[in-house]
């Protein structure tokens, strides 16, 4: 299965993605953990 990296847009394999997480109750795959800490970063940024 492919996922979308919400961040760089890559496409990546489910299986062998380098991280993923649950946010808002949905499953999202990143390509490198480069990725997942600016979508980490950018979430924090819009919380209250």
């Amino acid at each position: 299965m492919q996922a979308r990296d919400p961040v760089c847009g890559m496409t990546v394999d489910t299986a062998k993605a380098a991280a993923h997480g649950t946010y808002d109750g949905q499953e999202v795959y990143f390509c490198s953990l480069g990725c997942r800490t600016a979508f980490e970063k950018e979430r924090a940024l819009r919380r209250p």
